[in-house]
C-alpha cells in the first residue's frame, strides 16, 4: 500500500531581491515539504530569479512574478523596515495564508505579530497565523541570556560586544559596506542604542518580569561577510557545573541551540541554521559565547523553522545545513 503524497506547502516571498529572500530560495528550493510558488520583486518583475540570485543557476525556473494568495499557504515578507506594515496595510491577505516577516515591523508586544523564537515560544508560534522573525543581533543575544532569565538570575548588568559580517547590514551598498571600506577594518556602531535592544529585553522580562538591570550591547562592524559572534558577561553565583547544567537542561529539546565544551569559532555556524553557545566562569562572572550566521539563525533559516512549526512538520526539515570550514 502507497503512503499518500503529502500535499506540499505553497510559498510565496514578498521583497524578494535581497539577502535574505536568497537565502529562503536556497533553503526552501529542496525542502522536502515545501513548493516556492511566487517570488515577487517590483524591481526584477518579469526577470528570472537566477538573474538576481546567480548561485541558483540550474536549481530552479522560476521568474519574479505577482503573487496569487489564493494558491498560497505561506507568505514570507523580506521587504525593507517600514515597509512589511504598508504591505499588510495595503495588500487583502486571505485568512488561510500565514505570514512570516523579516522585518523589524512587528517584533513588539502590542502587535498581532507573535515573536518567532522557538526557543522561548515554541507552543504560541505553531498556532500563529503571523509571525515576527527575530533580529540577528537579538537572537544571539537572547539565546545567551534566557536560561539565566528562566531561573530569575539576572540580577546585574549584562555587557555585550557583538561583531557581525557585512551581510547584516544587507544588499543595497552603502558608505559603510561596500567592499573598500570593510575590508581589513572594523568599527562599532550604534553602541548602547541599536534597535534590537528593545526586542532583548521583551524576551528577557517574558521570562524574568522584574528584571531591571541594563543591556549595555556594544555591536562591531566586521570584516568579513557573514556570521555573529556575541560575547557576553554579568555577575552570577552558580558554579561552572551549576552554569552548565541550567544551560544543558533549557536548551536539551531543541534541535539547533547547542553547548560546546571547548571555545568555538565563526565558522563552526557559518551557512548552519545553529546556535552554538559556550559558558566559562572567571571570578564572580558568567562568561557566554553565542555565535550564529545572520543570514541564516538570524534571519531566514530561523523563518523556515518557524513555518515548519507553525504548520506540523519536523521543527529541521530543510535546515539540517553543514558549515563550511575551509
Amino acid at each position: 500500500m502507497k503512503t499518500a503524497e503529502i500535499r506540499k506547502i505553497r510559498v510565496a516571498i514578498e521583497g524578494a531581491a535581497g539577502y535574505t529572500a536568497g537565502e529562503l530560495l536556497r533553503i526552501l528550493l529542496f525542502h522536502p515539504f515545501a513548493e516556492v510558488r511566487y517570488v515577487h520583486s517590483e524591481s526584477h518583475a518579469g526577470k528570472a530569479v537566477c538573474s538576481v540570485h546567480t548561485d541558483l543557476l540550474g536549481d530552479t525556473g522560476l521568474v519574479f512574478n505577482d503573487i496569487d494568495y489564493k494558491d498560497t499557504d505561506v507568505v514570507f515578507l523580506c521587504k525593507g523596515h517600514g515597509q512589511s506594515i504598508k504591505f499588510m496595510q495595503q495588500t487583502l491577505v486571505p485568512a488561510h495564508v500565514r505570514v512570516i516577516d523579516l522585518s523589524a515591523d512587528f517584533r513588539d508586544e502590542s502587535s498581532q505579530f507573535v515573536y518567532g523564537l522557538p526557543e522561548l515560544q515554541r507552543e504560541k508560534i505553531q498556532q500563529a497565523r503571523y509571525i515576527a522573525n527575530p533580529g540577528c543581533f537579538a537572537t544571539s543575544i537572547e539565546l545567551a541570556l534566557l536560561p539565566l532569565a528562566a531561573a530569575g538570575l539576572l540580577t546585574h548588568e549584562v555587557h555585550i560586544t557583538s561583531i557581525t559580517g557585512s551581510t547584516g547590514a544587507g544588499q543595497e551598498p552603502t558608505e559603510t559596506t561596500h567592499f573598500s571600506w570593510r575590508n581589513n577594518n572594523v568599527s562599532v556602531y550604534k553602541p548602547f542604542r541599536h534597535q534590537h535592544l528593545k526586542e532583548i529585553g521583551m524576551c528577557i522580562h517574558m521570562l524574568q518580569p522584574l528584571f531591571n538591570q541594563s543591556i549595555n550591547l556594544v555591536p562591531v562592524r566586521g570584516n568579513f561577510s557573514r556570521g555573529i559572534l556575541t560575547s557576553c558577561y554579568t555577575e552570577c553565583a552558580l558554579s561552572q557545573a551549576e552554569t552548565d547544567d541550567l544551560y544543558f537542561t533549557f536548551y536539551k529539546e531543541q534541535p539547533f541551540t547547542l553547548i560546546s565544551q571547548t571555545n568555538p569559532d565563526l565558522k563552526q555556524v557559518v551557512n548552519t541554521n545553529k546556535c552554538v553557545l559556550y559558558l566559562e566562569r572567571y571570578d564572580n562572572k558568567l562568561y557566554i559565547l553565542s555565535l550564529i550566521d545572520n543570514l541564516l539563525k538570524g534571519a531566514s533559516g530561523q523563518a523556515v523553522q518557524n513555518m515548519n512549526l507553525m504548520f506540523g512538520m519536523p521543527e529541521d526539515a530543510g535546515l539540517r545545513l553543514k558549515a563550511s570550514s575551509f
